[in-house]
């Protein structure tokens, strides 16, 4: 039985969006060349051990840290609250909870202001801010603008052991699923919830965690997504081109996943869809769907399902992590006994078809 996070008796903060992501790198020069040489981010400031970044479309101070350190991890997972006050009902929020919180009127970031970090029931270090400096908007900057221009910060996508119990701790916190992965038996193997008009703000993947599967950023048409993977190529790196390009089922969205220098897989993304109706629908996919994943069938590297980024407690310490009890994703659907169909036997007179789960 999961044992479920309790429902504080405050109000959960009122949350806007997932707005930036702190990741530890351990060679800044590299990170540099990958993110604002390759992906084009832009650089908002930088010092000699940290690297301020934000997508075209972004006016606050920054979408990305980049923090040079001695290990690979993320500090934080940080979501803008809808006004000052709510920075307050986090703090509140969290302490119900037991967890442990920490307040910093000036911020942990440049840029940032009064913010509050938690180590949340999950084991994740998420931040909660308002107050925010202001950058230029590079929206029509085009003297700027790239052929693979990232335009926004997208989502965080989550690796837990327990998604049922993530995904009513994310729920009392104000998300809403827009998708789930489910079998016959009632597993659940992942989940998608937002609190923008998107399908999401963060994800929820089964496996062992607390880890960083991957933080996404959106462009604004598929030829942008492409243009990476040509110039991937041009610089002889394709090697770090791990999943992609293609069709997510889940979503909708065109996707590519490529990992950066410490490893930390960063998803481009494009063209999913709206989801702000208070009665927007639930998808649920069956775990055996072949399409779910890629919606042209192709198969799922084993390394996306089993790779994913430690992350920090409060003191900069990797939390430990906790194995997945339940199926996994992979075990059922790429394993030596895995199989997916793309057609149920069945329907509407097809034969069924299957593609074997471990083909590569």
């Amino acid at each position: 039985m999961t044992d479920f996070v309790p429902t504080p008796t405050v109000p959960a903060p009122d949350i806007v969006r997932c707005a930036y992501m702190e990741i530890v790198v351990t060679d800044l020069a590299k990170s540099r060349a990958f993110y604002v040489d390759l992906l084009g981010l832009h650089v908002t400031e930088e010092d000699g051990n940290n690297i301020y970044l934000r997508s075209l479309e972004e006016f606050i101070h920054h979408n990305l840290v980049l923090r040079k350190g001695p290990m690979a991890a993320v500090a934080a997972f940080a979501y803008r609250v809808k006004s000052p006050a709510e920075v307050d009902a986090a703090e509140a929020y969290y302490k119900e909870l037991g967890c442990r919180v920490e307040r910093r009127k000036e911020g942990f970031t440049r840029g940032i202001g009064d913010s509050v970090r938690v180590e949340d029931p999950l084991g994740f270090p998420y931040e909660f801010f308002y107050e925010v400096e202001h950058v230029e908007r590079l929206t029509q900057r085009y003297d700027l603008y790239s052929a693979g221009e990232l335009v926004r910060l997208d989502h965080f996508n989550q690796v837990t052991p327990d998604v049922p119990r993530g995904r009513k701790y994310l729920e009392d916190l104000g998300f809403r699923v827009s998708e789930d992965i489910q079998d016959s038996d009632g597993v659940t193997y992942a989940a998608w919830m937002h609190r923008k008009q998107t399908v999401h703000d963060t994800a929820l993947t089964g496996g062992n965690g607390p880890r960083m599967h991957h933080i996404a950023f959106a462009t604004h048409e598929k030829h942008n997504i492409i243009q990476i993977c040509d110039k991937m190529g041009a610089l002889r790196i394709s090697d770090r081109i791990e999943r992609g390009p293609g069709r997510h089922g889940v979503s909708n969205a065109f996707y590519l996943y490529i990992l950066d220098p410490d490893g930390h897989r960063i998803e481009i993304y494009t063209q999913d869809y709206y989801t702000g109706d208070p009665d927007n629908p639930t998808i649920t996919w069956d775990v055996h769907d072949n399409q779910r994943r890629d919606w042209w069938g192709n198969p799922v590297v084993p390394s996306w399902y089993t790779e994913a980024s430690l992350v920090l407690d409060l003191d900069g310490n990797p939390q430990p992590v906790i194995v997945r009890e339940e199926r996994s994703e992979m075990a059922v659907t790429v394993g030596a006994d895995g199989f997916s169909y793309t057609r149920k036997e069945g329907a509407e007179g097809e034969n069924a078809g299957f593609k074997l789960g471990a083909q590569l």
